[in-house]
């Protein structure tokens, strides 16, 4: 069976982007998977993908998963569950709001069970992954081999992939970038921007799901760029997205896109990256997270 068999996808444009703070020769595409799907947007139908489908063949009938309160990974998992007939169970890390978000609002209206454990719960929750009784675990953000191996068919979408030489995404569990390394050439280099404060921790975690067999390109996690912590958007960074959509249409979000793309410009204008370079941005969706802004912060 395949995912796509019951969710309707859009095909996957590839939007030109050029800007003055590029040097001459140096031009960056963005692969718009965030407009894959109206839900399942973005690298989380590759990275339920396998998931979801082992759970099918295992004859699993419920699939839990681990996310926050804002988490797209957690909405995305409620609509694809609904769709393939499974049961949803939502782990989510903190005590239950007294204002759901709305995340959380739109996964419960998918028919997602949600338990609400402390953080300290959240946080040692290993022994939880272990399926079994007709319950399927997914762990959070998709990490895992499973995880990996559908975000390694990204770049499977982009016609003639080979003619990058970087390919640079948001970073969060580190999912989406190794399989995005796996799935890259010799030739490439593969950044990862990391949306976190302080989790230099995740090399390792992204190491375990890279395949050691030196097929794939070089790859670097870059820090720094987390505007104050996870979902931090402070009034310069809604800046830079309002001025992004304003000049290219460009729509991001103020968890993983907007920040990501900040980190691509500067590394552009501090010749981080070489001028004559060839960019492939992989857009990873999450535009969700938007919703909790009030009206009006936004252009778009």
């Amino acid at each position: 069976m395949c995912l796509q068999n019951k969710l309707v996808l859009k095909n996957i444009k590839i939007q030109g982007f050029y800007a003055g703070w590029l040097t001459e020769n140096t031009g960056i595409d963005v692969l718009r998977i965030d407009e894959l799907h109206p839900v399942v947007s973005g690298n989380k139908y590759f990275k339920l993908k396998y998931y979801l489908l082992d759970a099918l063949q295992t004859g699993c009938h419920t699939v839990a998963t681990f996310g926050g309160a804002y988490s797209n990974h957690i909405v995305a998992a409620a609509f694809a569950c609904r769709e393939y007939g499974l049961n949803s169970v939502g782990i989510i890390r903190g005590q239950k709001p007294a204002t759901p978000s709305h995340t959380l609002t739109q996964a419960e209206g998918y028919g997602m069970q949600l338990q609400f454990v402390s953080r300290a719960h959240f946080k040692n929750r290993q022994p939880l992954h272990q399926s079994g009784n007709g319950v399927y675990f997914v762990g959070e953000g998709g990490y895992g081999a499973l995880g990996a191996k559908g975000a390694a068919e990204i770049l499977q979408c982009v016609p003639d992939s080979q003619y990058y030489t970087h390919i640079v995404c948001a970073l969060g569990t580190g999912t989406m970038f190794a399989g995005l390394v796996n799935g890259s050439s010799p030739h490439q280099t593969v950044i990862g921007i990391s949306v976190l404060k302080n989790n230099f921790s995740i090399a390792d975690e992204v190491k375990l799901l890279i395949n050691n067999n030196n097929s794939h390109g070089q790859y670097n996690i870059v820090h720094g760029n987390h505007f104050g912590g996870y979902a931090k958007h402070p009034p310069n960074l809604i800046g830079f997205m309002n001025e992004l959509w304003t000049a290219h249409m460009l729509p991001t979000d103020i968890v993983y896109t907007s920040k990501a793309f900040y980190a691509l410009r500067q590394m552009v204008i501090e010749k981080l990256i070489d001028a004559g370079s060839r960019v492939l941005f992989v857009h990873s969706g999450g535009l969700q997270g938007n919703a909790s802004l009030p009206a009006g912060v936004l252009s778009y």
